[in-house]
């Protein structure tokens, strides 16, 4: 798995997590949903992410962007 593919994995499972409890539990868990949205948002345009920075030091391969 990489980096790219575990990033999205673990953005989807914050934001469902997230949504759940402010469901369920209190509506102040929504602001963690608004969080992980916004980061994916600001991510997309400066390719900065505290997560990714996380999966490269545990060892987390990159994506080869080859041909295929």
């Amino acid at each position: 798995m990489t980096i790219e593919r575990s990033l999205r994995g673990i953005a989807g499972f914050f934001v469902l997590l997230s949504v759940a409890l402010g469901y369920w539990v209190h509506p102040g868990f929504f602001l963690f949903t608004a969080f992980v949205g916004a980061n994916l948002f600001q991510s997309a345009f400066t390719n900065a992410c505290p997560m990714m920075s996380l999966l490269r030091k545990i060892g987390m391969p990159e994506a080869s962007h080859g041909t295929a």
